[in-house]
């Protein structure tokens, strides 16, 4: 019923608090449509995921302009959101929340989304305890590599893309020229 990569968002969100993570499986999800087809409701999940893996980081400002904007969009897109088993509204008001946190420059403290979908919950809790994981765990701030998962990571593969993306446009404009 729900794009499996939306499902690994939910357990990287709320049993790993992997939210490099939970952006890499959106994103990649994301991607798989057109430009001018991709739906923006996954743009506010994954910006959701980027605002916190920010805070818990100590990077304020990051963290703020995330969160603020992952708002924003899941105003917008309440339909689509409600749609993929989530409360929209209670999505905003834990957001607000979460900024005035981070406006304060309070410590990071992991929170659940409001998941409605009763079956989808189930199915995410049945999950989580079959890989011997906590659905809504804390983040387990001692673990330097979720933390800082970005400088820890093999980029490789990233790093080639972008050269096939570039030769691409490089081949293309020479087409043009």
């Amino acid at each position: 019923m729900y794009p499996q990569a939306y499902v690994d968002f939910l357990h990287y969100f709320h049993c790993d608090r992997d939210y490099f993570e939970c952006h890499e499986v959106l994103e990649e999800h994301w991607k798989e449509r057109e430009a001018n087809e991709r739906e923006l409701h996954w743009v506010g999940l994954i910006q959701i995921a980027v605002g916190l893996y920010h805070h818990r980081r100590g990077n304020f400002n990051g963290a703020q302009k995330m969160l603020k904007n992952a708002v924003k969009i899941i105003n917008k897109e309440r339909t689509a959101i409600n749609k993929l088993g989530l409360d929209s509204e209670k999505t905003v008001a834990l957001l607000s929340e979460h900024i005035q946190q981070v406006e304060k420059k309070e410590d990071y403290k992991s929170f659940n989304l409001p998941i409605t979908d009763s079956a989808l919950l189930t199915s995410c809790m049945k999950q989580a305890k079959i890989q011997n994981k906590h659905w809504g765990s804390p983040s387990d701030l001692s673990n330097d590599s979720l933390i800082n998962r970005h400088s820890t990571r093999n980029r490789e593969d990233v790093i080639n893309e972008r050269l096939v993306q570039l030769m691409k446009r490089q081949q293309s404009k020479e087409k043009e020229g």
